[in-house]
């Protein structure tokens, strides 16, 4: 995807972010709690919970949520106990598509995953279907502004373990290992960095790009009711035309 592309993604996101704020924090406390619950509660001994935590700051969730999230996957709080799933399965023209889940009913969310696809024009496939054609990654981006140096910016990255830096118009992408992702990011916050966004992301090795309209609409709605289940917590595929929708 081209780097205008991704920008335009981002905004999209963040678009569906705020009108949806309480959903996504929701979804964010879900992430927090299972990675306090497997891996322990303090962050710097547990890179899942860093990076949950990260992307939950990234998208403004207030410090309470988060902290109320770490006690219930600590079992300090009452809290549900949920399970991670991924599905696989291809979109309208052979989109390859990822759908990360949380969930405490395994029939519920298998079903709802299944119906999104079905009624798209697309497949549930088998585990591992779609897997092999994605690269996990750390993805941060950072707008450009007036106050920093974009030499200083890519030195204290590089410095801090980042793999690679892609200049744009609109930003920086800057791109880690997972295992790097949280230090990389605590180096730029503790500089004053702002994230525009911060995951560890799923980056598709090869693209489809999808001509027919009614394909394109079939995707869009796709999309839209994974994210608007409570139970999927991202959507990765390889489809590059949905920031330009």
């Amino acid at each position: 995807m081209s780097g205008h592309s991704k920008w335009s993604t981002i905004k999209h996101k963040k678009g569906k972010a705020d009108a949806k704020r309480g959903q996504i924090f929701t979804k964010l406390a879900k992430y927090i709690a299972v990675a306090s619950r497997e891996g322990g509660s303090d962050p710097d001994m547990n890179a899942k919970l860093k990076e949950a935590i990260v992307k939950a700051k990234a998208a403004n969730m207030p410090n309470e949520n988060i902290d109320r999230a770490v006690k219930k996957g600590a079992g300090e709080l009452q809290g549900s106990v949920y399970e991670e799933i991924s599905y696989e399965g291809y979109g309208p023209g052979g989109v390859a598509v990822i759908v990360e889940t949380l969930t405490d009913n395994k029939n519920r969310t298998a079903g709802d995953v299944r119906h999104a696809f079905d009624k798209n024009g697309g497949n549930l496939g088998t585990s591992g279907c779609v897997g092999f054609l994605f690269t996990k990654k750390g993805q941060i981006f950072i707008e450009k502004t007036d106050r920093f140096d974009e030499e200083s910016l890519m030195m204290l990255a590089l410095d801090a373990g980042a793999e690679d830096i892609e200049s744009s118009e609109e930003g920086y992408e800057i791109s880690t290992e997972p295992i790097d992702f949280g230090q990389v990011c605590d180096a730029l916050k503790q500089e004053g960095y702002e994230l525009a966004s911060a995951e560890i992301a799923m980056i598709p090795s090869t693209e489809v790009e999808l001509t027919d309209a009614s394909e394109i609409k079939k995707m869009l709605k796709m999309i839209d009711m994974f994210d608007d289940n409570e139970d999927v917590q991202a959507v990765w595929h390889n489809w590059t035309g949905e920031a330009d929708e």
